[in-house]
């Protein structure tokens, strides 16, 4: 596989960033993923952690170096991540279990498979258009799919942030996935949390990508949109990923060279996917040490547990 890949997040005006965001391939496969910790609940940006981390455990156990089923795979991958917080509400005697929204994506020869609950969203680009993206869970989407409010009134609804889909919740995610789509070369893959897309217009996310690699559309796309968010702008994340397939692209400067997986070595994984930083973690309150200590350990065990998820056990 050839392609390019970027990712970035920041805090916006927030005290915390709740976003986590990440990306895995081996000789075959490619996996992205986007997860955006919901605010409104106890350790928002714990449940995105502990989300990636598990997804990313069974992605590194299963991709040998293909996925058998990506779509199952993003599936059981997310209900077993929705099981993990819950095992982490029950150890921890919380009320309710931490939440995040996710968006996921799977590529392997050639195809693209997708899958979200929530309002990350992912958007596919072709040719400066987006020609595909996911649909949003929340009562804003309904509203305007039901013609009582106008899409241009969306951003600033009262109800903007209501989700009704979301990994931690009492029930179980409804997980979307999306149709299997054969990649060209010079798609665009965009996976966001709503601080990017929520302050910006399709049109704009679409340009963004037009004669640009994705190392210098990112970062401006993420400027605009904290511009847009002002003084409360919502943590902003994005991953995007440019198709280049197995054929020869035009010279780029090195440090935009596409990535090229034919050199990696028999059963080795690549992997961004990383612990937060010190201090990092924790609810909208400052979070004492050993709290944050207690929460990285819970990640560290859900990665041990992770050849159990998939059954349930």
């Amino acid at each position: 596989m050839r392609f390019s890949i970027y990712q970035e997040s920041k805090k916006g005006g927030r005290k915390v960033n709740q976003d986590r965001m990440g990306y895995l391939y081996t000789r075959d496969s490619l996996l992205m993923l986007v997860a955006d910790g919901m605010g409104g609940h106890a350790r928002g940006e714990v449940a995105a952690q502990i989300t990636l981390q598990t997804m990313a455990s069974i992605y590194q156990r299963d991709a040998q170096p293909l996925l058998p089923d990506p779509a199952r795979y993003l599936e059981e991958s997310v209900l077993a991540a929705h099981r993990e917080l819950h095992r982490y509400r029950a150890e921890h005697s919380l009320p309710e279990a931490p939440r995040t929204t996710i968006v996921a994506c799977v590529i392997q020869e050639g195809i693209a498979t997708w899958a979200h609950a929530g309002d990350s969203r992912l958007y596919l680009i072709r040719g400066g258009r987006i020609v595909d993206r996911t649909v949003d869970h929340s009562r804003v989407h309904h509203l305007v799919s039901t013609g009582l409010i106008r899409p241009e009134d969306a951003k600033d609804h009262p109800e903007r942030n209501r989700i009704f889909n979301c990994i931690g919740a009492f029930v179980a995610p409804t997980v979307e996935i999306g149709r299997p789509v054969a990649l060209r070369n010079g798609d665009t893959l965009l996976l966001c949390s709503d601080g990017l897309w929520g302050t910006l217009t399709d049109r704009q996310i679409a340009e963004a990508f037009s004669g640009k690699t994705v190392m210098r559309a990112v970062p401006e796309l993420m400027e605009l949109a904290l511009a847009n968010g002002g003084e409360d702008a919502d943590n902003c994340t994005a991953i995007a990923m440019t198709w280049a397939g197995a054929e020869a692209v035009e010279m780029v400067p090195p440090t935009e060279a596409p990535v090229s997986t034919l050199v990696m070595p028999e059963g080795a994984v690549a992997s961004t996917i990383q612990f937060p930083r010190h201090g990092e973690l924790g609810a909208d309150e400052e979070l004492t040490e050993d709290q944050i200590d207690d929460a990285v350990a819970e990640i560290q065990k859900a990665i041990q547990r992770s050849s159990k998820l998939i059954d349930g056990k």
